[in-house]
């Protein structure tokens, strides 16, 4: 598997893990993060967040304001990938009620992420890179994503 192979296939599960962040479940969205103190976030619902713990808190609250929704499409405007740096921009198009809406809503979000050293087994956010507890060392796979409206 190439870099790219392996950078098409987090793109594809992130984008399935939209649906159902847009379900109201923020599960499969965080579990693409990387769960430590340099994981970052920036979303329509306030101000940019670092830190596991709040990254956490924002996907589950931003989740929490929707239900019965789905991600429709997705347009990838630039994609760039090397063995060392990915990143990918894309336009979400996505649908829910939205907060005390009862309505389904249509709307679309610009979405930025990058991943540290593409390869064959890990995905490493630039923050992300642990120190070697072994001859082989280990790295834990992680995402770094930035949203804006």
């Amino acid at each position: 598997m190439t870099a790219v192979d392996h950078v098409d296939r987090l793109i594809e599960q992130y984008q399935l893990a939209l649906d159902e962040f847009m379900k109201g479940n923020p599960e499969p969205v965080q579990e693409l993060f990387s769960h430590t103190e340099e994981a970052s976030l920036a979303n329509p619902y306030g101000p940019p967040v670092r830190g596991w713990d709040k990254v956490a808190k924002t996907t589950e609250h931003a989740a929490s304001l929707r239900r019965d929704g789905r991600a429709t499409s997705f347009e990838i405007v630039a994609k760039y990938v090397t063995s060392e740096l990915a990143y990918v921009v894309q336009i979400e198009h996505l649908e829910s009620e939205v907060g005390e809406s009862e309505d389904i809503t249509p709307y679309a979000l610009r979405a930025t992420r990058y991943w540290w050293r593409v390869s064959l087994r890990s995905c490493v956010s630039p923050a992300n890179r642990r120190k070697k507890s072994g001859p082989e060392g280990t790295r834990t796979p992680g995402l770094r994503h930035a949203r804006a409206a």
